[in-house]
């Protein structure tokens, strides 16, 4: 065993976690002391909001960031979900607040904002960091060796001297290993916010220790954001005028779709204020079929309701985990939404990514040359993992027995953290530039 001190980074779409490991003993999560009290899950997220000087700008992650925004929307630049940009060549920079940033810009802002945070906790930085990355980064076309470069930089700015990189369902199934008390092939299934992720490994015992072998991986730009999408476009844009028409010259129109592709992600709804969609939107009212509707949307963009709604959406999400049927509820301002939903009916609406995840499951096995007799443990992981369409996936193809849930936002850093106590760390991590 090394006896490097080690620090984990699960930097997500969705939450970032941090983790930290001595020479033995389980990993340490880093805690950060958050205005609703303290946290070790962190939101992936800044805000900016200008002082009163022309140079002078302040900038919060995390729930800090969401309150900034909440409190003043229209004064203050948000930016979620920023991961999602790492791997694409499209993307060179963004401009908030007359300065440019690149995508290593607001990594490297956000991660030194989570130092700060963490106070003494991350005080002082080991030399030696491992960070997860996806095993396929989300995008189109994303590009590995310039997501890879782009992170490089952002960390060699906090200091780290070693900068290692390790697939995130790795740095998980490191993680359930403790628990392993005989050899295993383990497939692990991470479930995150932007993406979904496979890896399957061989652990074997050897003279008190345990060798890790990697068999096969597989990964699909799809996972919780997609699904949030999709009860969004189903349930919320139908009563805010989606499929429904407007009168013009005589001819009756559709509605343009386009008005709702923001609701992907809710911080983009207030941008939509000051666009010529918006303006055409408010002219809609007097031709719509069903005014009602759009003057819902109109308040929704007006009063930015965003961030409630997606608040809404995940309740209803996380109550459909439970239960066969849940009841949602959407109240803001005038507007107030309800109407009870189907497990059922929310897995029919996901069914395409279901299908894409499912797909990466296979490839995962077929890359393993493995059929599904020869895993002997599943573990899935990430908040995505507890949607039961997403568990019954591994059920149709697993003995239930085989299958372990748990630790599903702190798995993947503490496993990375662990990970430093390879002897030989080549043969789970790499550096930026060197192939996986």
């Amino acid at each position: 065993m090394t006896s490097v001190r080690s620090l984990g980074i699960d930097f997500g779409t969705t939450n970032t976690v941090v983790a930290l490991a001595d020479a033995d003993g389980p990993a340490q999560l880093v805690k950060f002391p958050a205005p609703q009290g303290e946290v070790f899950a962190v939101r992936s997220c800044l805000s900016f909001h200008a002082g009163d000087k022309p140079t002078e700008r302040h900038i919060a992650a995390g729930p800090w960031a969401i309150e900034a925004y909440v409190e003043d929307p229209t004064e203050t630049r948000f930016i979620q979900s920023f991961k999602t940009f790492a791997a694409s060549e499209s993307f060179s920079e963004t401009t908030i607040l007359n300065r440019r940033y690149r995508f290593e810009d607001l990594l490297s802002t956000f991660l030194l904002k989570l130092r700060l945070y963490a106070d003494a906790a991350m005080a002082e930085l080991p030399t030696r960091v491992i960070v997860g990355r996806p095993v396929t980064f989300a995008g189109g076309a994303p590009s590995d060796a310039l997501a890879l470069s782009r992170y490089e930089v952002a960390f060699q700015r906090m200091g780290f001297s070693e900068i290692l990189y390790a697939y995130e369902p790795v740095g998980a199934a490191f993680f359930f290993a403790r628990e392993l008390d005989h050899d295993a092939t383990v497939l692990v299934g991470d479930f995150g916010g932007g993406t979904s992720d496979f890896s399957i490994i061989r652990f074997e015992r050897h003279a008190g220790e345990i060798r890790a072998i990697s068999l096969g991986r597989s990964g699909v730009g799809v996972a919780g954001d997609a699904f949030d999408y999709r009860i969004i476009d189903n349930l919320v844009s139908p009563a805010l005028g989606k499929g429904s028409s407007y009168t013009s010259f005589g001819k009756t129109l559709p509605i343009p779709n386009r008005y709702y592709s923001a609701f992907a992600r809710w911080d983009q709804l207030a941008l939509m204020r000051a666009s010529r969609d918006m303006r055409e939107i408010r002219a809609l009212v007097r031709e719509a079929v069903e005014p009602e509707k759009i003057e819902r949307l109109v308040e929704t963009l007006d009063e930015n309701y965003g961030y409630q709604l997606y608040r809404s959406v995940s309740r209803l999400k996380e109550a459909l985990s439970a239960d066969d049927a849940a009841e949602f509820r959407f109240d803001a301002g005038s507007i107030s939404l309800q109407g009870g939903v189907r497990r059922g009916t929310f897995e029919a609406w996901i069914a395409p990514e279901l299908r894409l995840i499912e797909t990466a499951v296979d490839q995962a096995l077929a890359n393993a040359n493995l059929t599904p007799d020869g895993v002997d443990r599943i573990f899935l992981t990430g908040g995505s993992s507890l949607v039961p369409a997403v568990r019954a996936l591994f059920h149709h193809r697993f003995e239930s027995s085989k299958i372990a849930t748990g630790a599903e936002l702190e798995s993947i850093a503490s496993g990375l953290a662990l990970m430093g106590r390879e002897r030989d760390l080549s043969r789970w991590t790499t550096r930026s530039g060197t192939p996986p």
